[in-house]
Parts: structure tokens; C-alpha cells; sequence
């Protein structure tokens, strides 16, 4: 094929140029060609799979309340998907075969390998680098990925980012982050013993939170299945722009992540680490690449790949601070 030519181009960054976009479309379609044929599409897949252990406990102890998951969908689902498909139509872009076409081949591929229906894809105008996802009844699904978090990251890493937001919906974990808010306003409308018992049981949720995103870095490698990309979107979100990104070092960043490792060979620094996140909604990026690292070289995620059965690595021990 006379496109091979131009696989030998690794630093996407160098193509974002305005002045030349059909050049720029032309190539990532040629990446993302490249990128289907290398990867394991992994149908019939399920969420149990790659779950973190400690949001697969979490999930499975929330799926033992009665009826609590059809109730929410129920009474919340069609008004706030309604409400988000409103906003997102007014305010945003929606991508498509016309629209943004390359970020369209991104996420159908990405719900290829993934075994999942393609939700709605929007861009966003915003200057904070974020991405996110919704989905209450699964009949309006949808990811808005942010302008500046496009501008800074390759093609692999922008569908590294889909491919996450595609784990939270694999997982379903929106009913359940819902199901959370509500426990804690309510607990908040307690008196004074019923506040005590809301920090509690927020600190309790954020930290099955923190684990949901563990689940959905899984999600997004088994997607890319390439750990150095996954690695390097957690990077330039600790500190990357569309200036630094291509500067960035991952074999740095990654030796960074075991000195932050080492903080916490004492107890005053493991304290502090867990003081630091307590609030948190994502576990810190270092701490995220280590365990990307970790689980790439797993004999649970080989297994995936090469879709054979294995038993969920259940035993824990994991800090997610």
C-alpha cells in the first residue's frame, strides 16, 4: 500500500496545522487505518472483565439494593437526558460522518473493539482540558470531549479518552454515581449527627469513585491496547497545553510516579497522600500511569486480549491515592 509511507510519522503534534487541515485529515485517516488492523476486537466483552477489583465490589454491593437502580433510571433518566441533549444541541458540536468525520471513525472504532453501540459525540468550547459522559436510561448516551483537550493530544490519545468515557458506559457506572449523589443530599439534610454521617459515607463514595476511574483507564487501553499511550494522555493532563505536549518525556513522568510511590514509605507521607485526595473525584494521574503500567503486564489482561477466560484479580490491596 503506498500509505505506509506515511505510518512512519509518530508526532501527530507536528500535523495540527491550520493552514493545511485536508492534509491533516487525509493522515489521521491513514493513522487510524493503521490502528484498526493492529488490534483484538474484543465482542461479547464483558464489564466484569476489566473491572477494577475495588469497583467491581463496590458495584456488585450497590446492585444488591432492591429496585434502587430502576427507580433512578425511572424518575431522572428521561428528564435529564432530555435536559443534556437540549444543552449539548444548543451548545455544542456534533460529531459525525459530516461533522468532524475523523473523530467519528475514533469512536465507532473504539466501540468496535469494545462491543459497544456508539453513543453521541459532541465538541465543546472550553478552555479546561476535560471529557465526559452521560447516560441514565441508555436511550441518549452521550461523551463531550473539550476543545483544549483535543488540541493537546494525538490521534491514539483522543481515542484513549473516548475509549475511557465508553468505560463508564460499559460499566453503567452513571446510575450508580447518581444513586451516590442522592444518598449524600440526603444525608446533608440530616441535623448535626446527619452531617457527620454524609462526610462519611462521601468520603466512602469518592473513594469508589476514584476506583470507577481505574476501571475506565482499563477500558481505554483495552481500547488502544498500547500502556504508553494511555500513560501519556495522564500526562499531559497533569501538565501538558498544546505548547508543552510534544515536549513531554513519559519515561520522566513514569519515574515520577515511583517517587511519588516512595512518599508513602513512611507514615506521615502515606498520610498526606491520602489527605490530599480525600475529596478527590479521580485518583492523581501518577498514581493512574503506575497502574496502567501494572495491569498492561497482567496475565488478566493478556487473557482479554487473546479472549480467554480468567478469574478477576480480586485480592486488592490497592491505594487509590
Amino acid at each position: 500500500m503506498v500509505t505506509v509511507h506515511c505510518l512512519l510519522i509518530t508526532d501527530y503534534s507536528k500535523l495540527l496545522i491550520p493552514k493545511y487541515p485536508i492534509q491533516y485529515i487525509y493522515l489521521t485517516k491513514i493513522s487510524i487505518l493503521y490502528m484498526s488492523l493492529s488490534k483484538t476486537t474484543l465482542m461479547g466483552l464483558r464489564a466484569d472483565r476489566f473491572r477494577h477489583p475495588l469497583d467491581l465490589q463496590a458495584t456488585n454491593t450497590l446492585k444488591q439494593l432492591p429496585g434502587i437502580d430502576i427507580a433512578i433510571r425511572s424518575l431522572l433518566g428521561s428528564v435529564a437526558e432530555q435536559f443534556f441533549y437540549t444543552t449539548n444541541i444548543a451548545s455544542s458540536i456534533l460529531v459525525g460522518e459530516k461533522q468532524l468525520p475523523h473523530l467519528h471513525e475514533l469512536l465507532l472504532e473504539a466501540c468496535q473493539i469494545l462491543d459497544l453501540e456508539p453513543p453521541q459525540l459532541y465538541v465543546q468550547q472550553n478552555p479546561v482540558p476535560n471529557a465526559y459522559t452521560f447516560a441514565m436510561r441508555g436511550k441518549q448516551p452521550f461523551i463531550v470531549l473539550h476543545t483544549s483537550l483535543i488540541e493537546m493530544l494525538t490521534p491514539e490519545e483522543i481515542q484513549a479518552v473516548i475509549a475511557h468515557e465508553l468505560g463508564h458506559l460499559k460499566c453503567e457506572h452513571g446510575v450508580y454515581l447518581t444513586i451516590a449523589n442522592i444518598m449524600i443530599l440526603a444525608t446533608n439534610l440530616l441535623p448535626t449527627w446527619g452531617t457527620i454521617l454524609a462526610q462519611s459515607l462521601q468520603e466512602r463514595m469518592l473513594q469508589w469513585v476514584r476506583c470507577a476511574e481505574f476501571s475506565c483507564d482499563r477500558a481505554a487501553l483495552l481500547a488502544i491496547q498500547d500502556p504508553k499511550v494511555v500513560m501519556s494522555v495522564l500526562m499531559k493532563l497533569a501538565g501538558g497545553s498544546p505548547t508543552l505536549a510534544p515536549q513531554l518525556n513519559l519515561e520522566a513522568f513514569i519515574e515520577q510516579a515511583k517517587a511519588y510511590d516512595a512518599v508513602a514509605e513512611d507514615g506521615l507521607g502515606e498520610m498526606l497522600q491520602a489527605a490530599h485526595t480525600a475529596q478527590l473525584t479521580h485518583p492523581v494521574p501518577v498514581i493512574r500511569a503506575k497502574e496502567i503500567e501494572r495491569w498492561a503486564s497482567s496475565a488478566e489482561y493478556q487473557a482479554i486480549l487473546e479472549k480467554r477466560n480468567v478469574t478477576n484479580d480480586a485480592q486488592g490491596g490497592w491505594r487509590n491515592w
